[in-house]
């Protein structure tokens, strides 16, 4: 059985109720697997991931965590996005 997908942009031209739906059905079909999500869209992942990896201007990676935790920080860079605060793009 398949143990690991990789999604890369799969909802980026479909509606938030369309991605909302996807990402719902990704969650119950692929639970206790391994789902590498790639998108611009947050709230594609921002409630239906576990761990939020989030990529700073040079493609580096910047922070790996639970959105919860990463949300919480106001120094974190998805806080900012989010909250529309102002951190430095590199760490």
């Amino acid at each position: 059985m398949l143990q690991i997908l990789c999604v890369d942009e799969a909802t980026a031209s479909v509606d938030q109720e369309t991605d909302a739906i996807l990402q719902t059905t990704l969650k119950q079909v692929f639970a206790g697997r391994t789902v590498l999500t790639i998108a611009h869209r947050i709230a594609t992942v921002i409630d239906t991931s576990d761990r939020v990896m989030v990529m700073d201007v040079g493609g580096r990676l910047a922070e790996f965590a639970p959105s919860s935790e990463l949300l919480s920080d106001s120094s974190s860079l998805l806080s900012a996005l989010v909250y529309g605060g102002s951190v430095g793009v590199t760490r």
